[in-house]
């Protein structure tokens, strides 16, 4: 696989996104690619901000690949290459997936940047397995990318998929925005692991049991949304359960053990095989309400 997997038949209006007569309504699993416009993805490492989210994350995903002795790592929200770049730095064989042709340009653009020639594969998850034609050890789905999944049979399938795609021992990693707060509490944000840029605000604009809404705006007045389906923790950890995913372990902002309603975002570890029982512990804080 090289750069020449990258299909560019998706055209994307450069800075308008595309939404029907009321956003509100626009709840589908295909939004996704009118809402990640060259714009929005020309600024998106604006919102990251690579060198402040390597610092707040650390070694954390490497450490959970490497107690698995997993090598092999299909990263399936490549979004602008943050991960596969610093899993690809780590020493992993990494293959990058997205749905965004935009998004795999721009993260074959910031590999190269880095000294690296990212592997890539344009596909949508769920047909995932009709553009991927390998097995891997590990899948890591980051960046609460999960969440622009809006339907529950698109979850499934997407998981199905996943399942799939791995080696008979292999593991997933994914995670999401703590929703179960931002629903049950309202929204709150220590604007310190995910997304770091100090210049653009990310924050919803509305919120119900089937839609986050989110707003992102730059320093330079430019302005753009997403909407997201608010899963649950439990929810997501049924539907792990229910996939064939086993001794689910989940982390809130890398600690494995936290109060439910403190961490920004929840990090899923989740086994294909028991047989994978290994120590997962990446990082330890201080809490009562251990997982």
């Amino acid at each position: 696989m090289s750069c020449s997997d990258v299909r560019c038949d998706e055209k994307p209006h450069s800075n308008e996104q595309s939404y029907g007569d009321d956003p509100l309504a626009d709840r589908t699993s295909d939004l996704y690619r009118r809402e990640f416009v060259t714009g929005f993805v020309e600024k998106w490492d604006e919102l990251i901000d690579w060198d402040a989210r390597s610092e707040a994350e650390g070694q954390f995903f490497v450490d959970v690949l490497r107690a698995h002795q997993k090598h092999k790592v299909l990263d399936v929200a490549t979004g602008t290459g943050f991960h596969s770049v610093r899993l690809a730095d780590a020493g992993f064989n990494v293959v990058s997936v997205d749905g965004s042709a935009a998004m795999l340009a721009k993260a074959l653009e910031n590999g190269r940047k880095r000294g690296l020639v990212l592997k890539t594969v344009h596909a949508d998850w769920r047909r995932l397995n009709d553009g991927i034609h390998d097995k891997y050890d590990a899948i890591v789905c980051l960046g609460n990318s999960f969440t622009h999944l809006h339907d529950e049979q698109d979850r499934r399938k997407v998981l199905a998929e996943f399942y799939a795609a791995l080696r008979h021992d292999g593991i997933l990693i994914l995670d999401q925005r703590n929703y179960d707060k931002m629903l049950d509490h309202g929204f709150t944000s220590k604007h310190k692991y995910y997304y770091c840029g100090n210049h653009v605000t990310a924050e919803p604009e509305y919120v119900d049991d089937s839609l986050a809404r989110f707003r992102y705006t730059f320093s330079d007045g430019h302005e753009y949304t997403l909407n997201m389906y608010p899963v649950r923790k439990n929810y997501v950890r049924r539907l792990l359960g229910e996939a064939g995913f086993e001794n689910v372990r989940t982390y809130g902002d890398f600690a494995e053990t936290y109060q439910d309603a403190d961490p920004d975002f929840f990090i899923h570890v989740a086994c294909k095989s028991l047989s994978q029982n290994g120590n997962h512990s990446a990082r330890t804080h201080r809490s009562e309400n251990g997982r």
